[in-house]
């Protein structure tokens, strides 16, 4: 018996999902505009108790891809972490951790 693959829904159908969920729209309508069974729809809103959830943010204590280019950098250049940790403003043994 082969298994199918069922791909998820992007983050412009999430979206989309959240919107016609919030305008009334039953989950089988909701389905049909995907082309997915309801149930699919289901598991995807019955975990957030049918309220969109918030949405995803970076910590902005995490380092930006940015930062982590000019660590590579500096280890390719055989600077020391604290050297590299003054250069962005960051703690030591954060520049460290990510080494």
């Amino acid at each position: 018996m082969g298994h199918r693959f069922h791909r998820g829904f992007t983050a412009a159908e999430k979206t989309e999902l959240w919107d016609r969920s919030k305008r009334g729209e039953s989950l089988k309508a909701i389905g049909r505009a995907f082309g997915k069974p309801s149930s699919s729809i289901y598991f995807l809103v019955a975990p957030h108790g049918g309220i969109r959830p918030a949405q995803r943010r970076r910590s902005r204590l995490a380092l930006t891809l940015t930062e982590r280019e000019v660590i590579s950098r500096g280890i390719t250049a055989d600077q020391s972490a604290r050297s590299i940790a003054k250069l962005l403003g960051r703690s030591p043994s954060t520049v460290s951790r990510e080494i």
